[in-house]
């Protein structure tokens, strides 16, 4: 079966994460559906340096995560979020990272278990275009049992595009191509980053008032 199309494009995808440093220690993981083949997806190998491009980045595995091919090659771990994700929508590429700023709003909002944003422009990237519209990322605690990270991930999968965040874990975004996902990624860190930022001017001007 060919999907070397569907590698390139998620090569070209991780190539563009890798130069923001967005893989540190081998975290994170991709996906993308290959379209030749019905109910297989290429997701990234387990435990590889993603700021490189060799010929064992991806593998394919079935809807349930399990490898189409012969390879000694291990899926992901988190690859059952994945698994999720083409099984409850008719999204195409998921994108998983880890990030400081990702990871310090999931502690600050975690326990409000979301973290909303209004009248920020790049919630329009969410197809968030309403004067009064919200955009509301869930925030999921970190089991370490991944069955159950990946059950409780599977709840807020209702949207062919959409975003979560894992607590002290990362986040994942999903869309319906890859260009979808990797703007939705993109926009995802830049509010956490200008939130982050926000609360940390007010902190600096309440402390000099």
């Amino acid at each position: 079966m060919s999907y070397q199309r569907e590698w390139e494009e998620l090569s070209a995808i991780k190539g563009e994460l890798a130069e923001r440093d967005w893989f540190m220690g081998t975290s994170g993981n991709l996906a993308i559906k290959a379209g030749s083949a019905p109910g297989a997806f290429l997701v990234t190998a387990s435990g590889k340096d993603k700021r490189k491009r060799t010929a064992e980045d991806f593998l394919l595995v079935d809807l349930d995560g399990n490898p189409l091919e012969e390879t000694k090659l291990k899926p992901s771990a988190e690859t059952l979020l994945h698994t999720h994700i083409f099984k409850r929508s008719q999204a195409v590429c998921s994108l998983h990272v880890h990030t400081v700023a990702n990871n310090v709003v999931s502690e600050l909002y975690g326990d409000q278990g979301q973290i909303t944003f209004k009248n920020q422009e790049l919630i329009k990237a969410f197809g968030k275009w309403g004067q009064d519209d919200e955009l509301i990322i869930p925030i999921i605690p970190n089991y370490a049992d991944i069955p159950t990270l990946a059950s409780t991930f599977s709840h807020h999968v209702d949207e062919d595009a959409g975003a979560v965040l894992i607590r002290n874990h990362g986040i994942t975004v999903w869309g319906r191509s890859g260009f979808e996902a990797k703007k939705l990624l993109e926009a995802s860190e830049f509010l956490f980053q200008y939130q982050l930022s926000l609360l940390s001017l007010k902190s600096t001007v309440q402390l000099q008032s």
